[in-house]
């Protein structure tokens, strides 16, 4: 792929930066809706593409990218100021759970890491016990219990041996699971990923599919359309 990712409206360098772009991130800021996103935060922004692709989609919006390592900080803060969404966008170079702000957002959104192959235990608990960033998970439940403004959302991406452990901590910091996307390679696959989004008020949730391959090597065309704004390709 090289270092450089060039989109339609902006580019991104990747290099020095542990987290590439990839389908996980596209397609959590690609799917991201929100009526009233005046302060967003993108926890753990890496390359800083999900904040990118935010600020193309939300004009009016100021958004907060908060990167822990300093390389992908730096790297991030160059692709912020080399896009014409300059104005819109703030790097924070900090641990999420160290940043002091009194900000509330209406939108906070995450593409967090984990370890696929911690998820492969046949035993479900230890599905989760063992996974390396669960520390990390109950922590940003809180940070958004906290920080979310009343009618704000958080929109994550995580594996779906994830969700109920993800739906428990939502509960647990006073944020119901109101939408889920369930993510498949092909229509006929089982979901590998699933798109979910929390809220304070308790609503009936809403379940959909996103297929992202028509067959094999050729995209769906729900993943054309929502990536066409974005995508030289498309």
């Amino acid at each position: 792929m090289g270092n450089i990712f060039q989109f339609k409206e902006f580019s991104v360098n990747q290099e020095h930066c542990a987290m590439r772009i990839n389908t996980d991130g596209v397609l959590l800021a690609a799917l991201t809706e929100s009526d009233c996103a005046a302060q967003i935060l993108d926890i753990g922004t890496g390359t800083g593409v999900i904040a990118l692709m935010l600020a193309q989609k939300f004009t009016a919006a100021e958004i907060w990218a908060v990167e822990i390592d300093q390389q992908a900080a730096a790297r991030a803060k160059e692709n912020f100021e080399n896009s014409p969404f300059k104005n819109q966008l703030n790097i924070v170079n900090s641990d999420i759970f160290h940043w002091k702000t009194d900000l509330k957002f209406n939108l906070i959104v995450s593409n967090p890491p984990f370890y696929i192959n911690s998820l492969h235990n046949p035993d479900p608990r230890k599905k989760v016990a063992k996974h390396a960033d669960v520390e990390f998970f109950k922590g940003m439940f809180e940070f958004a219990g906290n920080r979310l403004s009343e009618d704000g959302k958080l929109q994550i991406i995580v594996p779906v041996e994830l969700l109920g452990f993800m739906v428990e901590q939502g509960k647990l910091n006073g944020l119901n699971l109101c939408k889920q996307i369930d993510i498949q390679s092909f229509v006929d696959s089982e979901p590998f990923r699933c798109i979910l989004s929390f809220e304070r008020q308790l609503k009936t949730l809403t379940k959909n599919s996103f297929v992202i391959y028509q067959e094999r090597s050729q995209y769906s065309e729900a993943y054309k359309q929502i990536l066409k704004p974005y995508f030289l390709a498309f």
